[in-house]
């Protein structure tokens, strides 16, 4: 019997095109030892053998887990995998987990008697995470910023915190008081996160209790060409643009101080500069946009028209990166 005073509990578990990882992800989810716990595996419409790898985890699992099997019918992506698969699940607390990491048999339990110790204020705990590569070894500690020292939205805009979703849990309230997740948001952390800096409810537990994976879906790999860079200012517009988006609507709710509206305003329009630059056929018209963007910096103006204009001027700048990463690899 599950003790009535154990507030139910959800862990979320999301995996897309996670076949070699989401069995071992899985088992760390079933191991929880925590008696009040719903998981609901959200399957983002995966191309590879995922479902099929979670299926027979399920037929044998015999332990005390209410477990739910969502299959999205079409990719939703982070975002709306995620705001759907809450709306499926009924945990006053929500923990996420990714389908290529591990969390600890204690990391539910040790998570809610933090929360309970502060007298389940908190809308958001991040956790410590180990350091772990593909093969499964752990190569040290991952710290994410003291989300407690964060107290406004000012204090988030003069220097964001690094959080980690894969290590987070927070409330259903809090969920539920900005109305779910927008489908396109990647970034799923931050905003959760920048939420709860706003209603001065963000904490951080500086105890590691997942094991994340190098290499998953969000890993950064070092840019050694210009059309690497490129890669990696035009990915995520999208998702930039609606995270960004829906931070603003959030702060305006909160009544947020003119200089953090600003401050979102001005990456809002960075990442609309971005995509209207490498939109533009020709040069004149690229040209057009710098000047059309004067509010954003001259520097970062002038980065991105080389880019979108005369990536050809940075490849011998790229050549010696190139050469001094073999070098440092090699040494």
């Amino acid at each position: 019997m599950t003790p009535p005073s154990l507030p139910p509990v959800t862990l979320l578990l999301l995996c897309y095109n996670q076949q070699d990882t989401i069995a071992e992800a899985l088992a760390g989810a079933l191991a929880q030892d925590y008696p009040n716990l719903e998981i609901v595996i959200s399957d983002d419409a995966s191309r590879d053998a995922t479902v099929e790898q979670i299926e027979p985890c399920l037929r044998d699992y015999a332990g005390p887990h209410r477990i739910k099997l969502l299959r999205n019918a079409e990719n939703l992506g982070i975002g709306g995998n995620i705001d759907q698969a809450v709306r499926q699940s009924n945990g006053e607390l929500i923990f996420i987990a990714g389908g290529d990491d591990v969390s600890l048999p204690n990391r539910v339990s040790t998570v809610v008697d933090f929360w309970r110790a502060h007298d389940g204020k908190p809308d958001l705990i991040g956790a410590y995470l180990f350091d772990m590569d593909q093969t499964g070894n752990i190569l040290g500690t991952i710290r994410i910023g003291t989300l407690e020292d964060y107290r406004t939205l000012d204090d988030w805009s003069r220097s964001p915190p690094h959080v980690i979703g894969a290590a987070q849990a927070w409330t259903r309230r809090l969920f539920d008081r900005f109305g779910g997740l927008p489908k396109g948001a990647v970034g799923e952390d931050m905003v959760m996160a920048f939420r709860a800096i706003g209603l001065a409810t963000a904490i951080t537990l500086p105890v590691p209790l997942v094991n994340y994976r190098r290499g998953g879906l969000t890993s950064k790999r070092k840019a050694l060409s210009t059309d690497a860079v490129i890669r990696g200012l035009t990915r995520k517009i999208n998702s930039s643009k609606t995270e960004l988006s829906c931070m603003l609507d959030d702060a305006r709710k909160l009544g947020a101080s003119a200089a953090t509206l600003a401050t979102l305003t001005l990456k809002l329009d960075k990442e609309k500069f971005i995509e209207a630059m490498f939109a533009a056929s020709g040069t004149g018209e690229k040209i057009r946009i710098c000047l059309r963007y004067g509010q954003l910096p001259g520097d970062f103006r002038l980065r991105i028209l080389t880019y979108a204009a005369a990536p050809w001027l940075l490849a011998p700048f790229f050549f010696l990166k190139r050469l001094r990463y073999r070098s440092a690899a090699g040494s």
